[in-house]
């Protein structure tokens, strides 16, 4: 059985888009995995204290092992991730268990994954822009953990009303491209 998880982290509740977007892309892979189950974790509703030494509770990393694919809302707050995303964060990053230092640098233990990540910001800092460091982190990242992210961002999204409506609707679009591509494995 295919299992998605689902993560957001967002604190505007009805008003994000990042939680609209990963709603709406868990119903589209939903739609290729009848049988999937889904996994949510809303670090705001149930937030994750920020690490303060090596995590004993290796549960989240856990739950992301067992995941085939992983959903995250990952909106743009002062140029980043919101904190509550990087406490998460920061109970994935294991050694040992998802990754591992050699004598060439760090290698990730997860393979065979997806990850999926809805980006919203107010203003546009498209990937390489100055002020990005949301998506280049992120990637960076699920990179160091083995795993290549897919981004749907909507950029602009509080510069007008009009804006806004265009760059979740470029987003769903991306979501809609995603889903097609994704295998289905479920009867």
């Amino acid at each position: 059985m295919t299992t998605i998880l689902h993560v957001d982290s967002s604190t505007l509740g009805e008003g994000s888009v990042t939680r609209e977007l990963t709603a709406y892309a868990v119903e589209r892979f939903k739609a290729h995995h009848p049988n999937a189950k889904v996994e949510r974790l809303d670090l705001v509703a149930d937030p994750i204290p920020h690490l303060m030494g090596r995590p004993e509770d290796q549960s989240f990393a856990n739950q992301l092992k067992a995941a085939d694919t992983i959903i995250i809302g990952a909106p743009t707050y002062n140029f980043t991730i919101p904190t509550q995303l990087k406490a998460w964060f920061d109970r994935l990053a294991i050694a040992g268990e998802t990754f591992r230092y050699t004598e060439n640098g760090p290698e990730g233990l997860l393979k065979d994954k997806r990850v999926i990540v809805a980006i919203a910001s107010g203003g546009v800092y498209e990937e390489g822009h100055s002020f990005e460091h949301n998506q280049s982190y992120v990637r960076a990242f699920f990179q160091f953990l083995g795993l290549e992210a897919e981004f749907v961002v909507a950029n602009g999204v509080a510069i007008s009303a009009d804006s806004k409506l265009q760059a979740i609707s470029k987003a769903k679009t991306g979501i809609d491209q995603l889903a097609a591509a994704d295998e289905p494995v479920d009867a």
